[in-house]
């Protein structure tokens, strides 16, 4: 049913766009199917290079992860895979086993529009064409702001220069 604009479901959209210091030229997220709670944080990066790398890790009893850390796939862009649907990073199992429902998840990919989560896509640059979702380390800040639109990396310019590769 359509409902009118003086009586929608929510007085707010169901995606949004961010844009920072890690989307420049921007990412998506699906308020509808997040968790509000996780709109406005900061959280430590747990990086993934890969969705074979997702797979291979995400539960292994060793990874270094907390419920407050934002998960990061990168490469799984159109140009670093071809775009396959790989964007719902699941929860590591031992945080399942906690009782964990959703946490932040970023990325490059894109995902099915049935799933749910704070998951955010399509940030662009694409980490293979270099954007600085390819700079991001392991336990590097990130932090998201919902209310102001904003993704950003929160390591300073001559760390982030460190890490460019020389050709770009």
């Amino acid at each position: 049913m359509v409902r009118p604009r003086t009586d929608p479901v929510n007085p707010v959209g169901g995606l949004v766009s961010l844009f920072g210091s890690l989307a420049p030229t921007g990412a998506i997220l699906k308020r509808a199917a997040a968790t509000p709670e996780l709109f406005e944080r900061t959280g430590r990066a747990v990086v993934f290079t890969s969705p074979a790398d997702l797979a291979e890790r995400i539960d292994d009893p060793a990874l270094d992860v907390t419920e407050d850390d934002f998960l990061v796939m990168q490469n799984a862009g159109p140009l670093g895979a071809g775009m396959p649907e790989a964007g719902y990073l699941p929860i590591p199992k031992k945080l399942l086993e906690r009782g964990v429902t959703d946490m932040v998840r970023l990325s490059d990919a894109r995902m099915s529009g049935t799933a749910y989560g704070t998951v955010i896509l399509h940030i662009s640059p694409e980490s293979a064409v270099g954007g600085p979702l390819s700079l991001v380390r392991n336990g590097d800040l990130i932090r998201l702001s919902v209310s102001e639109r904003r993704l950003d990396l929160l390591v300073d310019d001559v760390e982030l220069a460190k890490r460019t590769p020389r050709s770009m």
